[in-house]
C-alpha cells in the first residue's frame, strides 16, 4: 500500500461534466499557478468536448488554449482524453489525421493521453497508442467498465492484460456512469493489481451517489491513482470533489499529501466563476439514481427528456428508460458512453414513440450493426441484425482500415485560412464549425479577441488573499460568450442542425432557451423562406385542393410523419433522383429521410403502390401525424 496520487479533472471533465464546457480560457488563467503548486499527479485539462466547444462557442483557438496552460503548469503532467480513432470528434478519422493529431497534442503540452473506445474494441485504439509510444509520451489505456451478463472482472483484466501488451503505460478504468460499486470496485482493482504490472487509475463519475465509496474502497484495494475536480465542479455528473476525498485518506496508510486549505483557496475561485456565469452545482436526482437500472448517465437522461418533450411525448420517458436495456441487450450488449449510448438511446426512442420495435431504424444504427463502429462486446441478437440490414455483409476488418488518407485533401481545401497544421487538423476534424471559426478570426477586432481577465480585474489572486484575507475575492462578471460568432441570418440549415446537436448534448437549463430559438429559425429557415433551401428538382407537390380531391378515392392511403424531424427526399430506385409522384413504390421501400433525434430515419411503405401526393418539400420540418405522402394502394 501506498500514498494515493490524484488527477484534478476540473479543466476538463469537470466543467464538461456540469456546465457543458463553457469555462474559459480566461476563467481559467488566474489560478493555473496555484493548481501547479498543489501537487497533483495530472492535471486533464484537453479533449472529450473541449475541442469542439471552443471554435464552435467560445470562439477560443482550442490549440491556443493548450499552449498557454503549457506556458504556465511547469511542474505538473498534462493529460487529455481521445476518444481512440474519434479522436475528439463523434465519427472515426483516417489514420493520418490520427496520427498527426497526436503528434501536435504532444508537441503543444500534452504528457499523458488517456485513450479509450466505446465498444472496448481494441483496435480502435492501435494507431493512437502506438504514435503516443512512438514520440515517447504516455499512453494510458481505457478498460470502459459496465454492467451486463459478457462484463466480468475477469473480461476486464483480460482487456487489461491485451492493453498491457500493446504497449499501455498504465490502465484506467473508465467508469462513465457512475456504475461501479464500492465493493465490486475493490474486487476489480484487486485483481488488476494482482494480474497488470502497469500502475492503475480509477475514473468514475458520482452520478447515482457511489463515488466516494468506490474511491475509498478502491484505494484499500491498491489503486495507483483517482480522478476527482474541484468541489463547484464535483457531484452529480462530474466526479467526487478532492477535498473529500482528501480528508477521508488524511492519517491513513493511503494519505494524498494535499493540503485542504490550497485546494479551498482554488475552490474558492471556481466557485467565484460558477456564480458569476450562473453554472450550476453537481445535484443527484432520483431519475440520476436510477442509473442502476438502465445504466443511462444522468446528463443523457435530460437530453431524451428534451428529444421526447419535442415529440409531445415527454410522459413516455419511463418507457424510454425501461426499453434502453433492451435495445442494449439486441445489439450485444455495449457500454453506453458516445457514441454508443446515443445510438441506442435513440433508438429505444424510436421503438417507443412507434409502438413496434425497429420498425424504423437510424442509418446511424444500421451502420453499428454492420461493424462500422467496431465489434460490440457480445453477438447481435441475429433475429434483429437480419432485421435491420438484411443480408449485407457484416465488416470484419478494422473499421478505421476502410478510411482513405484526408490530410492532403484538407490542406488544400482549408489553405485560404489555415496558418498552421494544427489549424488543418482542426478543419478535418470539424469542416463547416472550423471555416466559420478561422473566418471570424481573420476579421475579428481588438475587442472581439477574448482577453485573459487581469488580476486587477478578478480581484485578488488566492496568493494575494493569503496575505490579506480581508481582501474580497471581487470578480468583473464574465460576458456570456456567443453561441454562434455570427448572426442567425447568416446560418444555413446544417449549421443549424450542428448547433442543436451540441446544445443537446448540454444539460445546462437555460440553454433549453437558445434551443428553442434555434428550433423556430430552422422552422422558418425551412418554411418561410421564397426559395426552399436545398430543392428536389422536378418533383411535383401535391397541392391542398388537389391532395383533398385525391382523398376521395377509398383506395388511397396517407403516409404519416411518426416523429417530429425534418423532411429529406429519398433516392428513387429508377433512373430518377428522387422519389416522385407517379412512381410505383413495393413494401419496404424507402419513401423518405426523417432527421429526428440527432439520427437520420428511413420512412418506408409498408405496402405496393403509387404515389399520388408528395405533401411536404425537401428540408421541411414536420410535425408528427403530419401527413407526408399520399399513396394508391395495388
Amino acid at each position: 500500500m501506498s500514498r494515493i496520487r490524484i488527477t484534478d479533472t476540473s479543466l476538463r471533465d469537470g466543467h464538461q461534466s456540469l456546465w457543458a464546457t463553457r469555462m474559459a480560457t480566461s476563467d481559467m488563467i488566474p489560478v493555473l499557478k496555484q493548481l501547479d503548486e498543489i501537487g497533483y499527479h495530472s492535471l486533464e485539462i484537453w479533449g472529450g468536448a473541449t475541442f469542439d466547444v471552443c471554435i464552435r462557442y467560445l470562439n477560443e483557438d482550442p490549440w491556443e488554449r493548450l499552449r498557454e496552460i503549457r506556458r504556465t503548469i511547469v511542474k505538473t503532467k498534462l493529460q487529455m482524453l481521445v476518444r481512440g480513432q474519434s479522436l475528439v470528434g463523434y465519427t472515426h478519422y483516417p489514420d493520418d489525421i490520427a496520427i498527426k493529431f497526436i503528434e501536435k497534442a504532444a508537441e503543444n503540452g500534452i504528457d499523458i493521453f488517456r485513450i479509450f473506445d466505446a465498444l472496448n474494441d481494441l483496435r480502435n485504439l492501435e494507431t493512437c497508442m502506438r504514435t503516443v509510444k512512438e514520440i515517447g509520451k504516455h499512453a494510458q489505456a481505457c478498460v470502459v467498465y459496465t454492467i451486463s451478463p459478457v462484463h466480468s472482472i475477469q473480461h476486464f483484466v483480460d482487456t487489461a492484460l491485451r492493453l498491457q501488451d500493446m504497449g499501455a503505460d498504465s490502465i484506467c478504468v473508465k467508469d462513465m456512469a457512475g456504475l461501479l460499486a464500492p465493493y465490486i470496485s475493490y474486487d476489480l482493482i484487486r485483481a488488476l493489481k494482482e494480474n497488470v504490472d502497469v500502475p492503475i487509475q480509477l475514473h468514475t463519475h458520482y452520478i447515482g451517489g457511489l463515488a466516494i465509496a468506490t474511491h475509498l474502497k478502491a484505494a484499500e484495494a491498491g489503486v495507483d491513482i483517482i480522478d476527482t475536480a474541484s468541489v463547484p465542479m464535483a457531484f452529480g455528473s462530474s466526479q467526487p470533489p478532492v477535498e473529500t476525498i482528501v480528508r477521508a485518506l488524511q492519517d491513513t496508510e493511503w494519505d494524498t499529501g494535499l493540503s485542504l486549505h490550497d485546494l479551498f483557496e482554488i475552490a474558492e475561485h471556481f466557485e467565484q466563476i460558477r456564480k458569476h456565469k450562473g453554472f450550476e452545482r453537481g445535484v443527484t436526482r432520483i431519475t440520476d439514481m436510477k442509473v442502476f437500472e438502465h445504466q443511462v448517465p444522468g446528463g443523457m437522461i435530460s437530453n431524451f427528456y428534451s428529444q421526447l418533450e419535442e415529440q409531445k411525448a415527454a410522459h413516455r420517458l419511463d418507457e424510454v428508460l425501461q426499453e434502453i436495456p433492451r435495445v442494449r441487450a439486441d445489439l450485444g450488449y455495449a457500454p453506453l458512453v458516445t457514441p454508443t449510448s446515443q445510438l441506442i438511446g435513440n433508438q429505444a426512442v424510436i421503438n417507443v414513440l412507434l409502438g413496434e420495435r425497429y420498425k424504423m431504424v437510424p442509418g446511424e444504427i444500421k451502420e453499428y450493426v454492420r461493424g462500422c463502429y467496431g465489434k460490440p462486446p457480445a453477438p447481435i441478437d441475429e433475429e434483429i441484425r437480419r432485421k435491420i440490414i438484411g443480408d449485407t455483409p457484416v465488416i470484419e476488418v478494422r473499421p478505421a482500415d476502410l478510411l482513405e488518407p484526408i490530410w492532403e485533401k484538407a490542406r488544400e481545401a482549408c489553405k485560404e485560412w489555415a496558418e498552421s497544421e494544427e489549424d488543418i487538423i482542426t478543419y478535418a476534424l470539424f469542416p463547416q464549425v472550423a471555416l466559420k471559426f478561422f473566418e471570424w478570426r481573420k476579421s475579428r477586432s481588438t475587442e472581439d479577441v477574448p482577453q485573459i481577465q487581469s488580476n486587477e480585474e478578478l480581484g485578488p489572486t488566492v496568493v494575494e488573499r493569503k496575505a490579506n484575507p480581508a481582501a474580497p475575492p471581487k470578480m468583473k462578471p464574465p460576458t456570456k460568450p456567443r453561441a454562434v460568432s455570427r448572426g442567425d441570418e447568416d446560418m444555413n440549415i446544417d449549421e443549424i442542425r450542428e448547433l442543436m446537436l451540441l446544445l443537446d448534448q448540454s444539460n445546462i437549463a437555460d440553454l433549453e432557451l437558445q434551443k428553442n430559438d434555434f428550433r423556430i429559425h430552422l422552422r422558418k429557415y425551412a418554411a418561410d423562406t421564397p426559395t426552399a433551401p436545398n430543392p428536389v428538382p422536378n418533383v411535383p407537390q401535391a397541392q391542398p385542393a388537389e391532395a383533398a380531391e385525391v382523398m376521395l378515392d377509398e383506395n388511397i392511403t396517407e403516409v404519416l410523419a411518426p416523429m417530429v424531424g425534418t423532411f429529406y427526399a429519398a433516392p428513387s430506385p429508377d433512373s430518377d433522383p428522387y422519389v416522385k409522384i407517379g412512381d410505383r413504390v413495393e413494401p419496404g421501400q424507402t419513401l423518405c429521410i426523417l432527421e429526428a433525434m440527432k439520427l437520420m430515419n428511413e420512412i418506408k411503405t409498408d405496402f405496393s403502390g403509387t404515389i399520388v401526393g408528395i405533401l411536404v418539400e425537401n428540408t421541411q420540418p414536420v410535425e408528427y401525424g403530419q401527413t407526408l405522402f399520399l399513396i394508391k394502394k395495388d
